[in-house]
């Protein structure tokens, strides 16, 4: 709880005015079956509190309110069903609230809590019910203020502005979780490896990947996992996982766990039978090259549109090296001719969400990596069964190798190397079954 206090503590010396955030709602996946529940990563990194139907409300000027909860009643009946609930009490007690309230009274303290703020830190759109009180509180507000001395919101500022600048620089503790679920990550990805065989099933893969993530301590996958073999490796967001496993094909598995909600993000290909052929290894030399070279250029001061570039260049190098794009480096990268076999960007901030939160530019121009930031780097190739453009011997290629790059003073660390990706490397691996 410490760790959340010093979180609401550093954002409330940054807000000109009232922050309103509200939990995940709970949804239902068909009848009366709910989808598994996952707080809202921004009301996780303020407060720790777990349950939906809350609302956290942080107020500066207030002069004893820093911090208010709106969480659902106790009640013991359904609480027999769904577990106990933090009520009222439980918000203050456990959970650091200054001031506590049942949901139901969200309407009434709203008003209270708004006046006096120029600028209410509100994101719109996302829950449009929440959307209704808040404006409604607003503008009873407005009424009785056009008429008193009180003030009242008149700007509704995106709340991410401030927030998520705080979650795009890792603290030691979210580095310690992240570094967690890196190394389970790493054990599932091993696991793999030794698993797949000819006549297995990519959902026995994905099977053992969750099972290995779960008894570990992580809580959920990070993302829903990709296990596609031959042709499906060239599906991006392959999800089916279906596929009987065939000697001769490769595999490729984008999984990663959750771990006290930070999350990982790895991707590795290997072979099936457990041994590259030649055409897959060249290609795939080629993956890892242009991986590499973007790795080692990261420090302080790069941008991510940087590292493209180096993974573009050395990729469309070994592309027309191969046959499977003809002219001019240059040109090709220019006229992006290379987005028939590597669609999509080389990289992604990475923490609570997968995808994580954070600006990418600043003021139309490439914002540079700072030390704390987490980020992937994933390049790919992706050869279509039906790519009558692409020699026969390359159709039904698909090839990425993803790793979770950490910015240090100095440089980087690679929060996922342990797991292994060098040609060689991986085939031990997939021989120690």
């Amino acid at each position: 709880m410490n760790i959340f206090a010093e979180r609401r503590k550093q954002l409330l010396e940054r807000l000109p005015g009232v922050l309103v955030l509200p939990a995940a709602p709970e949804l239902i996946r068909n009848n009366s079956v709910h989808h598994e529940y996952r707080q809202d990563s921004d009301f996780h990194y303020l407060t720790g509190f777990g349950e939906p139907d809350a609302v956290l409300l942080l107020a500066p000027k207030h002069p004893e309110h820093k911090m208010v909860l709106f969480v659902r009643k106790r009640d013991p009946e359904r609480e027999k069903y769904d577990g106990a609930r933090a009520g009222v009490e439980g918000a203050k007690a456990e959970y650091g609230a200054d001031a506590a309230f049942t949901i139901d009274e969200l309407d009434d303290k709203l008003i209270d809590y708004l006046q006096g703020n120029h600028r209410l830190y509100y994101k719109l759109g996302s829950n449009r019910a929440l959307d209704e009180r808040v404006l409604r509180a607003r503008e009873l507000l407005r009424l009785k203020g056009t008429r008193t001395k009180k003030t009242w919101p008149t700007e509704i500022v995106e709340p991410g502005d401030v927030l998520h600048e705080m979650r795009a620089v890792k603290s030691e503790v979210e580095l310690g979780f992240m570094r967690r679920a890196a190394a389970i990550t790493r054990e599932a990805h091993l696991g793999a490896m030794r698993l797949a065989a000819p006549g297995r099933y990519e959902y026995e893969v994905e099977a053992h990947i969750r099972e290995v993530f779960r008894r570990n301590g992580a809580e959920r996958t990070a993302y829903t996992p990709i296990v596609g073999a031959g042709p499906n490796a060239t599906i991006l967001h392959y999800h089916a996982n279906r596929k009987k496993l065939e000697g001769g094909e490769l595999l490729l598995i984008d999984a990663g766990c959750e771990y006290e909600y930070y999350a990982s993000d790895v991707t590795r290909t290997f072979p099936v039978n457990g041994t590259f052929s030649p055409v897959q290894r060249r290609l795939y030399e080629i993956v890892l090259a242009a991986q590499m070279a973007a790795i080692e250029a990261v420090k302080p001061g790069v941008t991510v549109d940087a590292l493209h570039d180096i993974t573009v260049r050395t990729l469309v190098e070994g592309f027309v090296r191969e046959g499977l794009l003809s002219g001019d480096v240059n040109e090709i990268i220019e006229k992006e001719t290379y987005k028939r076999l590597y669609p999509h960007r080389t990289s992604h901030w990475l923490g609570m969400d997968v995808h994580d939160v954070g600006h990418y530019y600043r003021e139309g121009e490439a914002r540079p990596l700072e030390p704390g930031m987490v980020f992937t780097i994933e390049p790919g190739i992706y050869v279509a069964p039906d790519d009558e453009k692409a020699p026969a011997e390359y159709r039904g290629i698909g090839i990425r190798i993803e790793d979770d790059i950490l910015v240090t003073a100095t440089g980087y660390e690679n929060l996922t190397a342990d797991i292994p990706k060098a040609p060689d490397e991986v085939e031990r691996a997939c021989r120690d079954a």
